[in-house]
């Protein structure tokens, strides 16, 4: 699975880190964040990994910035994404079965390296559920197209 990352300046450390993750567990990492230390607009950087999601260019993205709420708000204004900003791995593992998210936003200043590793793993192994779980996600799709 092709898996694209990306961040701004606070979450720089853990884009290196969780990438490094990823690909010792044998996923494909794209990275589309900034290399640089120096302050950057988060919106940038979740448009920039929403964009290759929505495209097929990557099958699912992880966004990080200080909180994660601004990365993943940029990235949920794309058509077709649903990010789950998440803190724990119960919501990860959660927006993965019932919201088919394609996106997961953390906050380097919120959760330490090893838990966004833990929240990275349960959403990744998490499957969809489909059913009822599907209509809604229909109903979330149907939301997007009238707002064209």
């Amino acid at each position: 699975m092709r898996i694209g990352i990306g961040n701004d300046h606070a979450g720089l450390d853990y884009k290196i880190e969780i990438s490094r993750h990823l690909k010792e567990l044998g996923y494909d990492v794209v990275d589309y964040g900034t290399d640089s230390p120096e302050s950057t607009d988060y919106a940038i950087w979740g448009e920039k990994v929403a964009n290759a999601v929505a495209s097929g260019e990557v099958e699912r993205g992880i966004v990080i910035c200080g909180t994660g709420e601004g990365i993943g708000i940029s990235a949920n204004k794309v058509r077709g994404i649903r990010c789950c900003i998440c803190s724990e791995p119960f919501s990860a593992k959660l927006s993965r079965q019932h919201n088919d998210a394609n996106m997961l936003a953390i906050g380097a200043r919120v959760v330490g390296i090893e838990l966004a590793n833990m929240i990275v793993d349960e959403w990744l192994s998490a499957q969809f559920e489909g059913g009822r779980h599907q209509r809604r996600i229909d109903l979330i799709a149907d939301i997007e197209r009238r707002q064209a």
